[in-house]
């Protein structure tokens, strides 16, 4: 099974890169296959509501790199997003990625019954992760996908520096090991 991770970061091994990091290879260790969508190292234009997804067979006329996160995407058992927090919510870089998702709800809920799971990483303890996290969650559940927490909670939720958080890193590690055990059951 393989499994997913994207860093909505902007800022190349920032917080959230390192984090997606950590969780890809707890997953490895737990034996699945892994792979990882980092915003800081790819271009991906907003949508511009054209609705050329929308027609049979459309696809999205915007040349850059969604095209390749779409393939994964779709490849993928269990997806994990993580953003930092900006202005209370998810990156815009980001955000145009989950826009430009609607080509694969638009042509037959490509990601319906993937698992999701969300992190996020703020300047405080409650600097707007849970906010975020449900954000991101939202977009899960627009797609039909099964949303998991971390065991208790809403997910990862991590302050900066988050390799310094230990009670945040332990959200983390929860959240990517419920993804794991529910991707398990699902064998």
């Amino acid at each position: 099974m393989r499994i997913l991770a994207i860093s909505g970061s902007p800022k190349k091994d920032g917080n959230n890169d390192t984090l997606i990091k950590k969780v890809l290879g707890i997953a490895e260790e737990r034996g699945f296959e892994t792979d990882a969508v980092l915003i800081s190292s790819s271009s991906i234009a907003p949508c511009t509501a054209c609705n050329a997804c929308a027609k049979e067979r459309g696809q999205c006329p915007i040349s850059d790199d969604m095209q390749a996160v779409y393939d994964k995407l779709v490849s993928a058992d269990g997806i994990i997003v993580s953003s930092p927090v900006y202005f209370g919510t998810m990156t815009s870089q980001l955000k145009a990625l989950f826009d430009r998702s609607v080509l694969l709800r638009r042509q037959g809920f490509q990601l319906s019954n993937k698992v999701g799971a969300a992190m996020a990483v703020g300047g405080s303890r409650n600097g707007g992760q849970e906010k975020t996290i449900q954000s991101i969650h939202e977009w899960m559940h627009i797609h039909g996908m099964i949303v998991v927490g971390d065991g208790g909670h809403f997910g990862g939720i991590l302050q900066k520096p988050a390799s310094e958080d230990e009670e945040g890193m332990k959200t983390a590690v929860d959240t990517v090991n419920k993804l794991c055990d529910v991707l398990g059951m699902m064998k």
